[in-house]
């Protein structure tokens, strides 16, 4: 009895020490820009569904800290006046598609029934900030843990698929850079998705697309708040914190100095580069999540609303750029 526990026990060991330097081998690689943000994506899903995730507790801590940081870091490749204009131009587009997908989420929830809690998730998921609006939403509505891990999983498929598909579409489609960064950063969910695919598309593309899917985050707050008057839950909420995104902040900040202070563009290239491979990382990370039991949890109602949701977006906002603009 003794040897079989050993013996489990053992082979439990060297299967942690495989998972362990698997997962190094690829960090190194994306240390050394040996691979894509997409590719390392591909890997993350590849390597947790072979081998499994050994620091899946740490998982999304590490990507909440590890995207801010790269997203700040990117603020020091990018000039403060364009970004003003950017974000000016996506500003109308930007309140319209918000509220429009959360209207028809709601619809969409009602019609495919799936639970309220969940399909408010997956729309405020779409419609803002992927991941991030999720986890400042949750807490508001006081959704359980299964709601919110089916919610994330929706946006996290997603996600992933617009990584390849939306570059693929942009050139088929000859968008030009402006309206790839726009179009990316209104129908990409995350922030990592969404910079992912502009820094794909190009360095105009990318600028466009941080800038006002920063800007789009800030919509968390007012949500947030709408959402309690929604849900009914002022008196309950009134003690729960909305998570603002300071980080935003601090990327504000690195684009001015970049802009403003000439002796920044001594390290700006590599602060830059530093935020890339983290990006990478990042990435990694997200697809290491992604493993069948997540996929087997979501269920179909709620991908099929997400599915439908990101359709209604995408399309909306690819029509609004190339006709309206």
């Amino acid at each position: 009895m003794k040897t079989k526990q050993h013996t489990t026990a053992h082979l439990f060991e060297v299967n942690l020490y495989i998972q362990q330097a698997v997962f190094a081998l690829v960090i190194i690689l994306c240390l050394f820009s040996i691979i894509s943000p997409a590719i390392a994506l591909l890997l993350g899903v590849l390597i947790v569904n072979v081998f499994g995730n050994p620091f899946i507790a740490f998982n999304h801590k590490a990507i909440t800290y590890l995207l801010q940081f790269s997203v700040v870091g990117l603020g020091f490749g990018m000039n403060a006046a364009s970004a003003i204009s950017a974000g000016k131009e996506g500003f109308l587009l930007t309140i319209l598609s918000i509220f429009s997908t959360l209207v028809f989420g709601t619809l969409l929830g009602k019609w495919l029934k799936t639970d309220r809690k969940t399909s408010h998730l997956i729309s405020c998921g779409t419609a803002i900030c992927g991941g991030s609006a999720i986890a400042a939403i949750s807490p508001v509505i006081k959704s359980n843990e299964n709601q919110t891990s089916i919610a994330l999983g929706v946006i996290f498929i997603l996600n992933s698929i617009a990584l390849f598909a939306f570059p693929f579409i942009g050139h088929q489609l000859d968008l030009s850079q402006k309206e790839f960064g726009l179009w990316c950063a209104i129908a990409i969910h995350d922030t990592s998705s969404v910079v992912g695919a502009a820094n794909k598309y190009g360095a105009e593309a990318l600028q466009i697309a941080t800038t006002v899917k920063l800007a789009r985050a800030l919509w968390i707050i007012p949500i947030s708040l709408l959402t309690a008057l929604l849900f009914n839950k002022k008196s309950e909420n009134s003690g729960t914190k909305i998570k603002i995104p300071y980080f935003i902040g601090l990327f504000i900040l690195a684009m001015l100095f970049n802009t403003y202070v000439p002796a920044t563009a001594i390290i700006a290239p590599q602060i830059v580069g530093i935020a890339k491979i983290g990006l990478t990382i990042t990435l990694f990370l997200i697809g290491a999540t992604l493993n069948i039991n997540t996929l087997k949890s979501v269920g179909v109602k709620p991908l099929f609303q997400g599915i439908f949701l990101w359709i209604f977006i995408a399309g909306l906002s690819l029509t609004a750029i190339l006709y309206l603009n």
